[in-house]
């Protein structure tokens, strides 16, 4: 069974971020305000001080704590999540899953969305009972025992779910790796799930170019690669070099927060002013939760796991895809400024396509730049599934 579980850093963690904080040693004589060669100079010292002089660990804890949160052993390991119930007749069961570099975090503005939705203007008959995890190695689930757990993740949602949880059916949403473990829950677990939701079409497809490509799908492979080349460097390092910039940045607490920030600023839908998305307190709790749990190191094994997958682990995976998850309804929100813009026919390929959502605004961070656009979707997409048989 679950075990109540709070946040709460100790006391000695926090002193000694003070002391590193204060003992900062940036570049000699950068201070950049632009962004166009990595995270601003400019922006980092004025984060590192108020990180410092104004930033308040234990107000944010608490904001935190106001959830429910548990710890669960499954198959071994010890995985933390949030589990708030909703307030309605019948509510749907729905696992939300994260990405990077951020955590659970990203969700906190949008679980009240989902779970009391007719005290935020909607129909209380779409409300969902949430659940959300921390991935394997983020935040305060305990990393994977074994290389490759990436690829088995979805399995353990679904034992959370329904062998701790007891939820016979639920829904799924994901977003980044998040959008990886839901396409496989979707694909092993179909008899339990009513439906998945994703806000990209997960980016490995696109390492199997097909023989037959639409248009549209060539510019989307262009545009990919140009991304490749532009953004995806840091991929590249987490993939093959994980350790050597763990060490790095497990030391520096100011080396963690450029590395990550870079990515809030980068990825959203900010016009180039990250504070326009994110008040420099969300930046912090994020970089804080990474820091005090130690995780950066371990954030990273997803990128080792697909970097270093075998031939005989894409064999296996192949054939998931042609047992394939097309049972299972699929929704798709697409947000302008997230990293893919995947043509409609591209995620139709892999999913039983139901819905198709291109946003008007937001970035890779939905459910935090845009919750209310992402919950209208996530409610009409699963309203008609609510009620629906058992795939087959």
């Amino acid at each position: 069974m679950p075990d109540p579980f709070r946040v709460a850093v100790a006391d000695t963690t926090l002193q000694d971020l003070q002391r590193r904080l204060a003992r900062t040693r940036f570049v000699p004589g950068d201070e950049a305000a632009d962004w166009e060669a990595g995270t601003s100079p400019a922006f980092l010292r004025e984060l590192v001080e108020y990180w410092r002089s104004g930033y308040d660990w234990r107000a944010q804890e608490a904001q935190i704590n106001r959830f429910a949160h548990f710890r669960a052993s499954v198959r071994g390991a010890d995985v933390h999540f949030i589990h708030e119930h909703g307030r309605g007749p019948r509510p749907l069961p729905l696992v939300l899953t994260h990405g990077y570099p951020d955590s659970f975090l990203r969700f906190l503005k949008l679980i009240p969305l989902l779970t009391d939705p007719a005290g935020h203007g909607g129909d209380a008959g779409d409300a969902f009972d949430v659940v959300v995890p921390s991935l394997p190695g983020y935040a305060f689930s305990e990393p994977p025992r074994q290389s490759g757990h990436t690829f088995h993740i979805g399995g353990v949602w679904h034992e959370l779910m329904t062998d701790e949880l007891g939820y016979e059916r639920y829904g799924a949403h994901g977003g980044d790796w998040g959008s990886t473990v839901t396409e496989h829950l979707a694909r092993s677990h179909g008899d339990a799930v009513v439906g998945v939701h994703l806000t990209e079409v997960p980016f490995w497809h696109a390492f199997q170019k097909p023989g037959d490509p639409t248009s549209a799908e060539e510019a989307f492979f262009a545009d990919q690669e140009q991304w490749q080349l532009r953004e995806g460097a840091y991929a590249m390092i987490q993939g093959t070099r994980p350790r050597t910039l763990a060490d790095a940045l497990n030391d520096s607490p100011a080396g963690l927060a450029a590395w990550m920030v870079e990515k809030f600023q980068r990825w959203s839908d900010c016009d180039g002013d990250v504070e326009k998305r994110f008040t420099r307190d969300e930046l912090l709790t994020n970089v804080t939760t990474c820091w005090a749990t130690g995780s950066i190191g371990t954030s990273f094994l997803p990128y080792y796991d697909l970097t270093h997958a075998g031939a005989l682990r894409w064999m296996i995976e192949k054939a998931k895809e042609w047992a394939g998850s097309s049972h299972v309804p699929a929704g798709f929100a697409l947000f302008p400024k997230d990293l893919s813009h995947p043509p409609r026919e591209w995620a139709e390929r892999f999913f039983d396509v139901r819905r198709w959502t291109e946003m008007p605004r937001g970035g890779h961070f939905a459910a935090h730049e845009e919750p209310e656009l992402l919950a209208e979707d996530l409610r009409a997409f699963f309203r008609p599934l609510r009620g629906a048989p058992r795939a087959h």
